[in-house]
């Protein structure tokens, strides 16, 4: 129980912020218990333990309680919050239904007295003991001057960032005291952005006397899709403030490769939220099914965990219904030679690796379901570039990279433009469009064509 308590909560704070939520939801259960009988009845701890162990697991699916999940927008933490105390909500009417013994808790006022109250210390207490959690996002320094150690020391105290380590102008002293790894020089920025993950570079020095590499480390930036931030003044100001401070935060104009439509975002994040927690609610029947079908047709697990490569490169857990047989990694290398597909992505038409079950469930995309608990996690969205495997990505081109500027998605212009009988680059392109021109009302498009093009199997293998 300890190791999953550390897997759930991670820190201090997480785990006193799983804690008052367990101890809320035990209050409300006893009071709910007391408006319905007189005293405790004994079946309300099984009831009770029922309700923990919901809690505990949905708490896990959707990473509740991961440093970087106090950073959720508002609506969103309280989307998240609200799925957990419905899933706990709807394992106790069930449990009291089928247990049938008098004094059982109320699930009307279970779900009165807990739900707000969960939902308050989130927003009044925990969200705010965030910047005290720990670092959420990994940025890069470039500048190891006065400039650029000020940067770093700020973005440290201000927690919630940290400085992965510093890139140092041509002409900088390297010989400067800087706290933290120095892991190349400007003219090498491509190449470590390509092996360390970074939210965003800081630009830190000044462009009138080092302006040549400043430029040629923006356009590194502008290539690769990453968010860049830039000195807001080349003087050092006293009393002077801007006129719109919020822009200008930290002294740095934050820049990005893509637009920012800030409520057409909200919208997206939105109905990820409500699309996939609906869809697991109502497919759960099948979702069942094909996990038994799966565990009892082949030797392995049921979920398929694999590593790939999310928003600016940062790595997560991807998840699949098992298609595969256990040694499929292994056995990937030997079939090399049979890559049907050009570029750095492996396909085959009739891969021997797959199952039985499996060949069916990839037909027709039913592996790819449990991704929906990536979505409302937040690792993933319903529209957006397919996630690819960190092998791929260390062959992309520069200009392949800036994929990774958006979040990966369960459907995109590839899927429904033929999958698989389309060439890499032409895939490579399609992505890049959809970054370039996207809107909610065209993820509706897609989300659209997705469905008869799902229902068809067309295009998979």
């Amino acid at each position: 129980m300890n190791s999953l308590f550390g897997r759930i909560a991670s820190g201090a704070i997480a785990r006193a912020s799983l804690l008052i939520d367990l101890l809320l939801m035990v209050a409300a259960l006893v009071v709910a218990s007391l408006v319905s009988g007189d005293s405790l009845p004994p079946a309300l701890f099984s009831v009770g333990c029922f309700g923990v162990v919901t809690w505990l697991f949905v708490a896990l699916a959707l990473r509740q309680y991961d440093p970087w999940a106090s950073d959720r927008a508002p609506l969103d933490d309280a989307a998240m919050t609200s799925i957990l105390v419905f899933s706990a909500s709807s394992v106790l009417a069930v449990s009291s239904h089928v247990i049938k013994l008098p004094g059982l808790p109320n699930v009307g006022v279970f779900l009165l007295l807990f739900w707000p109250s969960a939902l308050l210390m989130r927003w009044t207490v925990f969200r705010k003991l965030s910047p005290k959690a720990g670092p959420v996002e990994d940025v890069l320094v470039v500048g190891v001057g006065a400039m650029g150690r000020a940067t770093a020391r700020l973005l440290t105290e201000r927690g919630r960032r940290e400085v992965v380590g510093f890139v140092r102008f041509g002409r900088e002293d390297a010989t400067a005291a800087v706290r933290g790894k120095v892991l190349g020089v400007a003219k090498d920025l491509e190449q470590v952005l390509r092996t360390v993950p970074v939210g965003e570079v800081y630009l830190a020095n000044n462009n009138l006397a080092f302006g040549e590499e400043m430029q040629a480390c923006v356009k590194v930036c502008e290539r690769l899709g990453v968010p860049f931030a830039m000195p807001a003044s080349m003087f050092r100001l006293e009393r002077a403030r801007p006129l719109e401070s919020h822009a200008v935060f930290d002294g740095y104009v934050h820049y990005q490769s893509v637009t920012s439509k800030a409520t057409q975002m909200a919208m997206k994040r939105a109905f990820d939220i409500l699309s996939s927690g609906f869809a697991l609610l109502v497919l759960s029947p099948m979702l069942i099914v094909v996990a038994l079908l799966v565990k009892f047709t082949s030797k392995g697990p049921i979920l398929f965990r694999q590593q790939r490569v999310g928003l600016h490169g940062r790595p997560f857990s991807m998840l699949k219904f098992r298609t595969m047989v256990t040694n499929a990694e292994e056995l990937k290398a030997k079939l090399a030679a049979q890559n049907e597909m050009d570029g750095p992505v492996f396909k085959m038409k009739n891969d021997p690796r797959i199952t039985g079950i499996g060949r069916f469930l990839r037909k027709f995309s039913v592996d790819e379901l449990p991704q929906l608990i990536n979505v409302l996690r937040g690792d993933m969205t319903v529209v957006g570039p397919r996630p690819p495997v960190p092998q791929e990505v260390a062959k992309y081109q520069a200009w392949q990279r800036r994929r990774l500027s958006v979040r990966p998605g369960l459907t995109c212009i590839w899927q429904v433009s033929g999958r698989n009988e389309i060439s890499f680059e032409q895939w490579m392109y399609m992505d890049l469009q959809y970054i370039d021109n996207w809107s909610f009302t065209k993820d509706l498009e897609l989300i659209a064509k997705t469905f008869p093009v799902v229902l068809t199997g067309r295009g998979a293998s």
